[in-house]
């Protein structure tokens, strides 16, 4: 059992340096054995500090993969900075041995998370979003789930996932300004209709990657992040990482 174990995570990050770019090295934040997987997302070193993975929300799997990946194993945390958040855990990427790719790389290419679109150094989150996109157009993981993303013509269905994170996918149908806030709506009724937020202090960033809100009207686009809601379903959107423009010979994961 414990060989056929390091096969699999051998092969694991084999395939994924094979299949991944690895331009997320950022500055070393320490090493450590990790002694406890806490949940899906976080981790306990042997020297007792705990490690929350950077840049990834997680899918039923994800702690079970966790388990198989990281237990007991030898790893580097990259990061930007080691400030813990409140909960005083440290946020990093985290490596395996000499391993050039994240095991968020890692899940994300086995359909075993999604991208939270927290980390804004542009080449790394692209790098990111390029694992899960090719483990969504294999069906991979979470991504085998016709309803893993949701289709924002069906706002009850997106509603019944209230304070989950969800991606989103349809046509904005209007861009409307209502003071501090801007309103992309899916669906006829703003009440009841699907809505992605975005407040004037998040506009500097699309301005800065040359993305008009107004110009995506009648555009097909892809928004993640956390449903909130009462009528309607809405997505607030703080990062510009949420929003994907989906091209017209882009497959989609709407359902028929």
């Amino acid at each position: 059992m414990t060989r056929l174990f390091h096969i699999i995570v051998v092969f694991l990050i084999a395939a994924a340096d094979a299949a991944c770019a690895a331009p997320c090295q950022f500055e070393s934040q320490g090493e450590g054995r990790i002694a406890t997987i806490v949940d899906a997302r976080s981790v306990r070193l042997d020297d007792r500090r705990e490690i929350r993975l950077a840049g990834i929300e997680p899918t039923p799997t994800t702690k079970q993969t966790l388990t198989s990946l990281l237990t007991g194993r030898d790893v580097t945390l990259r990061s930007a900075d080691d400030s813990p958040d409140r909960y005083g855990r440290q946020g990093a990427l985290v490596f395996i041995g000499e391993s050039d790719t994240s095991v968020q790389a890692m899940l994300l290419a086995q359909g075993d998370a999604m991208v939270s679109a927290e980390i804004t150094d542009k080449d790394c989150a692209a790098a990111l979003m390029a694992s899960e996109a090719a483990a969504r157009r294999q069906k991979k993981g979470s991504w085998a789930d016709p309803s893993a993303i949701k289709n924002a013509e069906s706002p009850d269905d997106i509603l019944a996932g209230i304070g989950r994170f969800m991606v989103v996918e349809g046509k904005v149908l209007s861009v409307r300004q209502a003071g501090a806030m801007t309103y992309l709506n899916f669906g006829r009724s703003w009440t009841r209709g699907f809505t992605a937020t975005i407040s004037k202090r998040t506009l500097p960033a699309f301005e800065s990657a040359g993305i008009s809100l107004k110009s995506l009207e009648n555009r097909r686009i892809r928004v993640r992040g956390w449903v909130e809601g009462n009528t309607g379903p809405r997505i607030d959107v703080r990062l510009i990482g949420q929003v994907e423009l989906l091209g017209a010979n882009e497959p989609t994961g709407e359902r028929p």
